[in-house]
């Protein structure tokens, strides 16, 4: 493993390809594994805690208020975390941000107890520094690790492992609160369970490597800056408000995280009971699952052109858009912001018919997001391969998506009708499509070939510095 051509002799052929295992420590399958699990225990038990609607309290306020507060310094620090990822690195970068998700969780509890909500809007704010580093980080390691022609893959494999901690998320309060049908917070039991696997993610996330230690099946490093400064961060970070890639991502941006209060809220949050808003997450994001995987096999193994494969991902996913918002105003005309909570029947999963067709809609709203959000990252991803430039790339869209959130909370805090924001959100997303296609047409080299020939030129320069990171060849 890791060696070059006749592992008996042990010459190396210049030219032959590495023969490295994917299963790696340092492999780029192990690494983006990793950070899935890492997102599975923080930001996927996050979700879940999010989808109950309001934080899992009756009351949406402290948790709108605390929405907005994390989703603002999420605006700041998802901008700035691309550059704080390239100075201290993923280890540092990942611990400190996961560790505000614990924070976050423990605010609930306590606001269980004592109906303050100055501690959870406090920890909200944290949170979004957090999240900020974290999905600078995240987005770093998912876009520029993989081989620029499986990127789709790999995001969906990602995407998989965590939003698979959505759809275990979903179950601890789906069944700590099962005999609790009618309106209520949920219990303390349900706000611990989310921060042991908070826990556990902090402290996995101690296993991600380097970018510059990672090397891929081709040879090829992730990156070869180890380390990067203060000053050359915040001069390229500034560039990006001008680069005119970024500025056609922006309605993406906004939308890709705009509809969570929406659907979150003034969907789960007001048409279902308790116990059924926890069941809902678990579809919610076990579709989740099945939506990234659908998109990232068309984004990579569709047709042989690049370019192609991602104006027919965007073509899709357009589709799907307008019939799933088709599907929420014909479900949104049906009830008001006016009708609740007094003329609206809470929906239980036992009650048949009248369950199904809101349970769809909302399992619809889960597909929906995962293919938008893998679809943008493949557009990033197939903007660079180097890591230290596509951190600041996610870093922007994390950071502008965030902003979008904050408003979006604002805007259900100060009760905008249901169906204009549900107007607001179809129209996001809907701008968002003909500026990505205009991205792939003028950004995204259809041709590999001079792609791959820098990645054979790196890997043949980089064989003598390799070896200190993977097997060596055995000399017996």
């Amino acid at each position: 493993m890791g060696s070059y051509g006749d592992e008996e002799t042990g010459k190396g052929l210049p030219n032959s390809p590495p023969n490295y295992s994917i299963f790696r420590y340092n492999s780029p399958l192990v690494q983006v594994g990793l950070i899935g699990l890492v997102c599975f225990c923080c930001p996927g038990m996050f979700n879940a805690l999010s989808g109950m609607g309001g934080g899992g309290q009756v009351d949406h306020t402290a948790a709108n208020n605390a929405n907005t507060a994390l989703y603002t310094t999420f605006a700041i620090f998802g901008i700035l975390g691309g550059g704080i990822y390239n100075i201290l690195g993923p280890q540092k970068t990942l611990f400190v941000g996961c560790s505000t998700y614990i924070l976050y969780a423990g605010s609930f509890l306590y606001y269980n107890h004592h109906k303050h909500q100055a501690f959870v809007v406090v920890a909200g704010g944290l949170l979004g520094i957090g999240a900020g580093l974290l999905w600078a980080a995240q987005g770093a390691i998912m876009t520029s690790y993989p081989p620029h022609d499986r990127k789709g893959t790999y995001i969906s494999m990602f995407w998989s492992i965590f939003n698979m901690g959505g759809v275990i998320g979903g179950l601890i309060p789906f069944v700590s609160n099962y005999n609790r049908t009618t309106a209520a917070s949920v219990n303390d039991g349900t706000y611990i369970g989310f921060m042991i696997f908070m826990a556990i993610g902090t402290f996995l996330s101690l296993a991600i490597l380097h970018p510059s230690k990672v090397i891929r099946n081709d040879g090829s490093k992730c990156t070869n800056i180890k380390y990067s400064s203060v000053s050359v961060e915040l001069l390229q970070i500034l560039k990006l408000f001008g680069n005119w890639k970024m500025l056609l991502m922006v309605p993406a941006s906004v939308a890709s995280n705009f509809f969570y209060t929406y659907q979150f809220n003034n969907v789960n949050g007001v048409l279902f009971n308790l116990r059924t808003r926890g069941l809902n997450n678990v579809f919610y994001w076990g579709a989740q699952m099945i939506g990234s995987v659908f998109i990232g096999s068309i984004m990579d193994y569709s047709f042989k052109s690049r370019r192609a494969r991602g104006l027919v991902g965007i073509i899709i996913v357009g589709l799907l858009s307008t019939a799933i918002w088709g599907g929420g105003l014909a479900k949104q005309l049906k009830y008001s912001r006016e009708d609740v909570p007094d003329h609206i029947v809470l929906l239980d999963f036992k009650d048949g018919s009248k369950f199904a067709g809101p349970f769809v809609l909302y399992f619809s709203y889960g597909l929906l997001d995962a293919m938008f959000q893998s679809m943008v990252y493949w557009v990033i991803g197939a903007l660079a391969d180097d890591s230290e430039i596509l951190s600041r790339y996610t870093g922007f869209y994390k950071g502008i998506q965030s902003a979008g959130g904050a408003v979006a909370w604002q805007v259900d805090s100060r009760n905008v009708t249901f169906l204009n924001q549900l107007i607001a959100n179809w129209a996001l997303t809907t701008i968002s499509f003909p500026l990505l296609i205009a991205l792939i047409l003028l950004a995204v080299k259809d041709d590999n070939k001079e792609e791959e020939r820098a990645t054979k030129e790196v890997a043949i320069s980089s064989n003598r510095d390799i070896s200190t990171t993977v097997d060596k060849p055995n000399k017996e």
